[in-house]
């Protein structure tokens, strides 16, 4: 490689470096601005590679000292078990207080109803777990990973995302930002969701977890995995997604893009099997993550929008 050529690669190194050291001091910068200004916060941890990145910023915005909020989770019951064994683990590695709420206990609760609750979707109904735990705990703020590049109606919310006493968010009644000047204040039953990665791409994230050497669940990474393959989409061969008639089982090599709900996240096929090969993956991909993963924003171009109305992260 002659000088040119190794000047041109330093200086996108160095760009990107810098790239990433203002989407971490942004973030660091909300997460503070969250522990200063609401009295009761929590940062919702769902094993994910995104809340594993806000887990990373949070440990640079406080530590020595503990997390001034909780974790929590919304489990639906039907996680993938990988996710499940990486979140407990990660949680006792820092030492850090975990909240869990439980989609099959308001199942019990009678809060949620679903036709069959053995095989249907659950993702849906974890905004009525969400609200029982925010309610229950008196959490005024929660902090997620939902960023602005995974779907257009996640594109238009603010940082600082104002629920109402009911929980429902109304795009069109949003709090202005203007200099990085955020309005934190809510009545009692109110509450803020907030996210500090909402400027980062899905090529930001993956760059950071290489930079910092983040440990993530192993379904992230490319592995052998029994799929069906149903309207463009690779559906997981569990027991909660059984092939229907005339289907048929292929083993593929697969990873997983996003996790969530078994019953509504679909691998996609990729031979990534570390973060330097995904990150090259991701680099060329046209798709969105969600776009490619998740069967329950296929269901219509509102699908997202609707669930965060009604109280959905």
């Amino acid at each position: 490689m002659n000088a040119l050529a190794e000047n041109q690669i330093t200086g996108l190194e160095d760009v990107n470096a810098r790239h990433l050291d203002a989407l971490e001091s942004e973030a660091i910068h909300i997460l503070r601005e969250v522990a200063a200004e609401c009295s009761n916060p929590a940062l919702l941890f769902s094993g994910g590679k995104d809340s594993v990145v806000l887990l990373r910023l949070a440990e640079k915005a406080f530590r020595p000292g503990k997390f001034p909020f909780p974790l929590v989770h919304v489990d639906t019951g039907h996680n993938f078990p990988e996710v499940i064994e990486f979140r407990d683990r990660r949680v006792a590695e820092l030492g850090e207080r975990l909240i869990v709420g439980s989609v099959e206990e308001s199942i019990r609760k009678g809060t949620v109803r679903l036709r069959n609750p053995a095989t249907d979707s659950r993702n849906a109904a974890q905004a009525v777990t969400l609200l029982e735990t925010i309610a229950e705990h008196g959490f005024d703020a929660c902090i997620g990973g939902a960023r602005r590049d995974e779907e257009k109606a996640r594109a238009k919310e603010r940082i600082f995302s104002f629920r109402d006493e009911f929980g429902q968010w109304d795009p069109k009644a949003q709090r202005p930002e203007l200099w990085d000047l955020y309005n934190t204040r809510v009545h009692p039953g109110e509450n803020m969701r907030v996210f500090p990665i909402s400027n980062w791409t899905e090529l930001d994230v993956w760059q950071y977890i290489a930079r910092e050497k983040l440990a993530l669940p192993s379904i992230y990474f490319a592995h052998e995995r029994q799929v069906i393959p149903r309207n463009g989409l690779l559906v997981p061969l569990t027991d909660i997604t059984p092939p229907r008639e005339g289907e048929t089982v292929e083993t593929q090599v697969v990873r997983f893009r996003t996790v969530g709900d078994i019953s509504c996240t679909c691998p996609v096929s990729s031979d990534a099997a570390d973060v330097d090969a995904i990150i090259a993956e991701t680099a060329v991909t046209q798709v969105t993550e969600r776009g490619a993963t998740r069967m329950d924003d296929q269901t219509s171009e509102a699908s997202m929008e609707k669930r965060k109305k009604a109280g959905y992260f």
